[in-house]
């Protein structure tokens, strides 16, 4: 993704871990700050206010200013992409129905499926990636170790590829 083209008027669609992992560093506030609003399926919000329920640390979308849930008009692709869980299905599916979307999914199946119809994808270590650009981040490494304790799946691998694209040597 060549970040310098993301511009705060595009819609954003943003899945359940990016939302979460986000939050749990404290810098969920890296979403509206990078791209103004951000619409989150009805399924995701559904996970969210279940994952509460279940005492997860997650934010309320519904406090949130810069949060609109959306739902999906066109369900006849979501039973077509069974590996998929409900929010990576309707992420997808709104991803198509709207126009260059940009989506916020870490699922690697997820990713697959949207970059094969076409569709722009970022996850939370190109948000990251993103903010250290614009200079809201002086660094990507506290946020890749917080990451980590939190059992966010990155291999070492991975690791050094955003440390390297961040200028930030392991």
């Amino acid at each position: 993704t060549s970040f310098g083209e993301i511009s705060q008027m595009r819609d954003v669609i943003c899945n359940t871990s990016p939302l979460q992992y986000l939050y749990q560093i404290g810098f969920l506030h890296l979403l509206p700050t990078l791209f103004g609003r951000i619409q989150v399926p009805t399924a995701v919000a559904a996970e969210m206010t279940a994952g509460r329920r279940r005492k997860l640390f997650l934010p309320k979308l519904d406090e949130l200013s810069w949060v609109e849930i959306r739902s999906v008009h066109d369900r006849a692709l979501l039973p077509l992409v069974t590996s998929l869980g409900k929010g990576e299905k309707e992420v997808l599916a709104l991803g198509l129905e709207t126009e260059a979307p940009l989506l916020v999914l870490d699922d690697r199946s997820g990713r697959r499926y949207a970059s094969a119809a076409g569709l722009e994808v970022t996850g939370t270590l190109g948000v990251l990636l993103l903010a250290k650009e614009r200079h809201v981040l002086d660094s990507v490494r506290p946020m890749l170790d917080r990451l980590q304790e939190l059992r966010f799946r990155l291999s070492a691998g991975i690791r050094q590829a955003v440390l390297d694209a961040a200028d930030e040597r392991d």
